[in-house]
């Protein structure tokens, strides 16, 4: 009677009999369907986005398929840390050591975009700031980005708060005025002036 039970259907046809039978095994069969089967494996959590090369000198977002160096400029990885001292400087010679350093290298070496750079800043740490372990004595300030563009649709894809604005509007920004990230917040402005000196951490596509 059990095993043919299990193998008939509920329906509103069934008797009033069987129909409770059928109510009260129901829970216990649809856990039988959802049990796992032997052998197989419940999937893990989704790997980190960020991992750290096979070298340890580089960051790679393994999502943007991009590659960072552990360092800012200025400062050197030495196997365990980042020694000396971030170099400063403004946007034109940000961009003139990108140039040169593709040059030099051969690898595609540029300023990151606002939404690339903003992806290193652990937003779900209070206060918000880069990952130290993987991002060792990084200087928790402003930073230099390549966006050209303020459409926040861009520049903006995450819950960092919103993009600060300069001058009179996104129309408006001009030549002396560039986008950069606050690394100890994660917020971003696009009226920083050129001539400011501020940290660089240069990204590539990864390997």
């Amino acid at each position: 009677m059990a095993a043919n039970f299990t193998t008939r259907r509920c329906s509103p046809l069934t008797s009033s009999a069987f129909a409770l039978l059928c109510l009260l095994a129901q829970p216990a069969l649809a856990a039988d369907v959802r049990a796992p089967e032997a052998g197989i494996r419940v999937p893990s959590q989704p790997a980190p986005v960020l991992v750290v090369s096979s070298d340890g000198a580089l960051v790679i977002d393994t999502r943007a398929r991009l590659a960072w160096p552990r360092c800012v400029e200025g400062m050197q990885w030495n196997g365990h840390t980042c020694a000396g001292v971030p170099q400063l400087l403004s946007y034109g010679e940000a961009q003139a050591l990108a140039r040169k350093r593709w040059q030099d290298s051969g690898v595609r070496w540029r300023l990151p975009r606002v939404n690339e750079l903003r992806r290193l800043v652990n937003r779900n740490a209070q206060p918000r700031t880069v990952d130290a372990t993987l991002f060792p004595n990084a200087p928790a300030d402003w930073h230099w980005t390549g966006t050209a563009s303020v459409n926040t649709a861009t520049v903006n894809p995450y819950s960092y708060g919103n993009v600060v604005r300069g001058g009179e509007g996104e129309s408006q920004l001009t030549v002396q005025q560039a986008w950069a990230v606050d690394m100890a917040s994660g917020e971003a402005r696009g009226d920083m002036g050129r001539a400011s000196k501020l940290a660089l951490r240069l990204v590539r596509p990864a390997p």
